[in-house]
């Protein structure tokens, strides 16, 4: 489980390397989604629709708190990779530490807020009367564990560059394993209901992140962490590497934010329409939507070690081929999910919920519209990762703002108004098509002036 292999980023065959990162990354990165939907499957069994509803209300927040998390881990990971392609070894180290301090003193504060005011924050977040306990107890029995979902958040990108993605692999596969048997103990023979499910997240959670932690700061080949420096010429020279970490990762940032603007400005538009059985049903295509995300997040990160490294050694031809790799792999990835959700809509909702609750009827019918989206979906969080691994902070902002913000919320209003509830389905996959149709338009608008050139 420990084992490191030494990688030849800048000679390797592309394709071989590519899946020998490709293949754990994406099985770690399922069973970290696997976390989330082993939580609804059993609260919707244990508890109903009200239970997924709850969940639901409150995975915004948390996806903002992952994103932080992941704009530090790319960040770091990117400005590692190029160190290490010149031979700057403790300058790696440092900032990997300068990254997981970051994350600690960011996500400690809020999480007092939140445990303090449990029942302000369930109402901020959209919670109604009905709902508001359920809410108000998985806040305070998941939020403890925020700060150690930040460590995994970061640590995982860098374990795979350290050359052990199978590790970094058993790291998620451990706490989905501890999440499920848990979460049947809890819901079922105790019936804790919702505030079970997110008891066993946090302690699954907690898990996860002693691993992941416990490998940079006794195992790691390269990339042990480094003690940093209390002067304030240190602090300073921290907060600088810190800032330009966050800009390189901000689109990844903005990747989580688009799953909490799509979840919350959702969860809104189907209470309004549909009341809180329209929730449950969209909180069960959110349970699933982290798993298309990570797929899209596993051929980026897979990337992104290869491109970064060759990227620092000035070799564009084999930066170039590793993103036509991922490229291909993504739009793979993209059809054969995008083919499961809308060919079997009543299995993937019989999981969670009996098929003839009107949650489930809704959600049935609406699973074959939302999927049309995944293979754009995956393919451009495929694209933005490549810019990112370019230190192109800028075009890969501004795709991720087009799929969050800027197309997402109209397509949220007016969808519904034009075409009713199916369009409150076929807002995500609108605005993901028009950010593919803007990326590819950037990309051969940029080969067309390198010929002129």
């Amino acid at each position: 489980m420990m084992e490191r292999d030494a990688i030849d980023w800048g000679t390797a065959d592309i394709r071989i390397l590519f899946r020998k990162f490709f293949v754990p990354t994406l099985l770690g990165m399922l069973s970290m989604s696997a976390v989330t939907a082993i939580d609804g499957i059993f609260v919707g069994h244990g508890v109903g629709s009200d239970g997924i509803a709850a969940v639901n209300i409150c995975i915004p927040l948390l996806m903002i708190f992952t994103g932080i998390g992941l704009m530090a881990g790319v960040g770091s990971s990117v400005v590692a990779s190029i160190h290490l392609a010149r031979g700057k070894v403790k300058a790696a180290r440092l900032n990997v530490t300068q990254a997981l301090l970051f994350v600690t003193v960011v996500t400690l504060v809020p999480s007092v807020f939140v445990m303090s005011f449990p029942r302000q924050t369930a109402y901020l977040l959209g919670a109604s009367e009905h709902l508001l306990p359920m809410v108000r107890d998985y806040l305070v029995w998941f939020v403890p564990s925020l700060t150690f979902q930040m460590w995994i958040a970061v640590s995982l990108f860098v374990i795979r560059l350290d050359g052990a993605p199978k590790f970094a692999m058993w790291c998620s596969i451990v706490s989905a394993l501890i999440n499920v048997v848990l979460d049947w103990l809890f819901i079922f023979p105790l019936g804790w209901g919702v505030m079970g499910a997110a008891f066993a997240t946090s302690v699954s959670i907690v898990t996860g992140g002693v691993m992941a932690l416990s490998y940079l700061l006794f195992f790691a080949r390269h990339l042990r962490l480094h003690p940093v420096k209390r002067s304030r010429k240190s602090l300073r020279l921290s907060l600088r590497n810190i800032g330009y970490q966050c800009r390189i990762g901000s689109s990844a940032l903005l990747g989580e934010a688009t799953l909490a603007t799509l979840m919350f400005v959702g969860n809104q538009v189907f209470m309004r329409y549909l009341g809180d059985d329209g929730v449950g049903a969209f909180g069960i295509g959110c349970y699933y939507i982290p798993f298309v995300f990570m797929v899209g997040n596993a051929v980026a990160q897979s990337a992104q070690p290869i491109i970064s490294y060759n990227f620092g050694t000035g070799n564009l031809n084999r930066v170039a081929r590793t993103g036509k790799v991922a490229l291909i792999t993504a739009m793979g990835c993209g059809v054969t999910v995008m083919a499961v959700f809308a060919g079997a809509p009543d299995l993937l909702v019989g999981l969670f919920l009996d098929p003839d609750t009107v949650a489930a009827r809704i959600a049935i019918a609406g699973f074959p519209y939302f999927a049309t989206g995944f293979v754009f979906f995956i393919t451009n969080l495929a694209c933005i990762g490549y810019y990112q691994s370019l230190e192109q902070v800028r075009p890969a902002t501004v795709f991720a703002l087009l799929r969050g913000f800027v197309l997402l919320i109209p397509s949220f209003i007016l969808l519904p108004v034009w075409l009713g509830v199916a369009g409150i389905w076929l807002a995500m996959p609108l605005s993901e098509m028009f950010t593919t149709v803007v990326i590819l338009g950037f990309y051969f608008s940029r080969r067309i002036k390198l010929k002129r050139l």
